[in-house]
């Protein structure tokens, strides 16, 4: 896994990333973090996030996903369903989703260059040391890299 800081969307939408992923939960919200700012910025995003079923357990361990384009770049945006609600207390990332997940971004992308944030750590409250190495092993072989949050 490559580390940089910056912003992932901007860097993203400059063409540094192929791919873009974030987690999502399977309610259909995109209503805070970085889900928030993705549904403003990249409309096309939450459109394909609509199109799937709200509040299906199913989701889990799968990605809805959409290419986008800007200023004459596409961009795929991997909507990553790592929880299952956004309410509560707790530990709210699925770790055997995230897996999941990321063998399918693995599948579907394979040889882009795929971008992220820390998926599962920030309002899902997961276990940073746990989500990397889940996601070190499912995309080795990749071009991926996490982008921690720094405007």
């Amino acid at each position: 896994m490559k580390i940089i800081k910056g912003d992932l969307l901007e860097l993203a939408s400059e063409g540094r990333f192929d791919v873009i992923v974030h987690g999502a939960n399977c309610q259909c919200a995109m209503g805070a973090g970085i889900a928030k700012v993705i549904r403003k910025v990249f409309p096309e995003a939450y459109d394909a996030d609509l199109q799937t079923t709200k509040g299906d357990r199913s989701k889990l361990g799968t990605i809805s996903s959409v290419q986008v384009w800007r200023d004459g770049r596409p961009l795929w945006i991997a909507n990553a369903y790592t929880q299952f609600h956004y309410r509560g207390t707790g530990v709210r990332v699925d770790y055997d989703a995230v897996r999941s997940v990321m063998r399918r971004v693995k599948q579907q992308f394979a040889g882009k260059r795929i971008g992220y944030p820390r998926i599962g750590a920030g309002l899902a409250r997961g276990d940073w040391a746990q989500l990397s190495g889940i996601l070190d092993e499912e995309l080795d072989g990749e071009d991926h890299t996490l982008v921690e949050y720094d405007p």
